[in-house]
């Protein structure tokens, strides 16, 4: 970056902006300014269509009036208390809310701040269950190739975006991957494809047989591979994946931070495959990305044989948050679960699927596409390599902003997750808006 680039741009440079080329930034900022419904708008005033939720975060739309007035009138009763050893009434009854509408079994609910934090703490209370039960030699964890658990360390480790590893060290120790789910045979599917299910959700067993079960705490996945995009399970998999875990005592985990509240046309992802896990994390859509949170269910034994081994009086999980369970993001989150409700989103998303994923499949007959796939509100359409990875879908991105729509990239693939409120005619602009940038590029 020259330096009068730097001078005329002198108040971004304090900012270390996160998974953001930064200098690229500095030079040609890409600024949101104001958003409401399913637009932003920039500094210009220029109105941009949201292709992404936000960040899988705001299906619901931007700039809610009833969880703005939630979180005023939270802040006017209560600002924060502490987590540790001192409750607040919303955090119980968004705890009661949720047990309702999760997956049947899973009704114990641990409050964190993001996603992962949501990870990190999904993997201590399966160590600690098994250590409760006699079992602490479980402390194996297998997570999958491309698979993104957030960014602490538990959770880049599980994970297995190359990207997010490379650059930190080794990681925790006693993590082991499975392959992932992208296989050619599937490509250009809407939905769950029919081949490698049984075979690739087998290499759970081969980790099995090549480490023994008696060391392996915990099988974490993403229902769907969202960051790295959009890697739907084929047939079987997730119900492989269950029966395994099943037979050798391993806690199945689903990580729903993106497909959590209505993102399949359903609650949760498990109920779209009809798998439930033993554990679950969730976040983002949890407030509609107004204020941060995330929580963690459980299976009611999970979390009464780790309170039933200490001792009166004890602190049974030694694990929390500053802000867990902040009473304004329960505040968010109660008025967010109520709009959910009132306005049958979840339904709305079902009912726009199918016109959504045959947008998406009509990209297909573009010279430089090589993949469409989807599931429910989440599509995505990987790009050839132009040179080296990533510059194509990088110059997707920032043209796809200069004409007015907001995308998310993975490398060479773009990613769409629509709010639910959208409209058949802002899916049009969308798609034809990305159909004319992807002959440019």
């Amino acid at each position: 970056m020259s330096q009068a680039a730097s001078r005329s741009n002198e108040p971004l440079i304090h900012h270390w902006m996160p998974f953001t080329a930064n200098k690229q930034f500095q030079e040609a900022p890409r600024i949101i300014a104001r958003a409401e419904g399913v637009h932003y708008w920039n500094t210009l005033g220029e109105q941009l269509l949201d292709g992404v939720s936000g960040l899988y975060t705001t299906p619901a739309g931007h700039g809610r009036r009833e969880i703005r007035e939630a979180v005023t009138r939270q802040l006017e009763e209560l600002d924060y208390a502490p987590a540790f050893q001192f409750g607040v009434p919303g955090s119980f009854r968004l705890a009661h809310e949720l047990a309702q509408m999760l997956p049947e079994g899973l009704n114990r609910v641990f409050f964190a701040g993001s996603g992962s934090e949501a990870v990190e703490t999904a993997l201590k209370i399966a160590i600690q269950y098994h250590r409760v039960r006699g079992q602490g030699q479980r402390q194996r964890l297998i997570g999958r190739a491309r698979g993104y658990h957030g960014v602490n360390f538990a959770g880049w480790s599980v994970g297995g975006m190359v990207k997010n590893r490379d650059a930190f060290g080794l990681g925790l120790p006693g993590v082991a991957h499975m392959r992932h789910t992208h296989i050619p045979e599937n490509r250009n599917v809407m939905g769950q494809g029919e081949h490698g299910g049984i075979d690739l959700a087998d290499d759970l067993q081969r980790l099995v047989d090549l480490h023994g079960a008696d060391t392996i705490a915990a099988c974490i996945v993403e229902p769907i591979a969202g960051s790295t995009g959009v890697l739907v399970p084929p047939k079987g998999y997730l119900e492989r994946l269950r029966a395994i875990c099943d037979k050798h005592g391993i806690l199945l985990i689903f990580d729903e931070v993106i497909c959590g509240f209505g993102r399949t046309g359903h609650a949760f992802a498990a109920d779209a495959f009809g798998v439930t896990p033993d554990i679950l994390t969730m976040a983002k859509a949890i407030t509609n990305g107004n204020i941060p949170m995330a929580a963690i269910a459980v299976r009611e034994d999970i979390q009464q044989a780790i309170l039933d081994a200490a001792g009166p009086d004890a602190v049974e999980f030694f694990h929390g948050y500053t802000y867990s369970a902040h009473p304004v993001a329960c505040a968010a989150a109660l008025a967010t679960l109520k709009l959910y409700r009132d306005e049958d989103l979840f339904a709305r998303a079902a009912a726009l699927t199918p016109k959504f994923l045959e947008r998406i499949a009509s990209l297909a007959d573009i010279p430089i596409v090589t993949d469409t796939r989807g599931y429910g509100l989440l599509g995505a359409v990987d790009l050839a390599v132009d040179g080296s990875a990533g510059k194509r879908g990088f110059a997707v991105l920032r043209r796809c902003f200069e004409q007015g729509l907001v995308i998310r990239v993975a490398g060479d693939t773009v990613v769409f997750a629509p709010l639910f409120i959208t409209t058949e005619d802002e899916l049009d602009q969308m798609f034809a808006l990305l159909r004319g940038v992807l002959k440019t590029v």
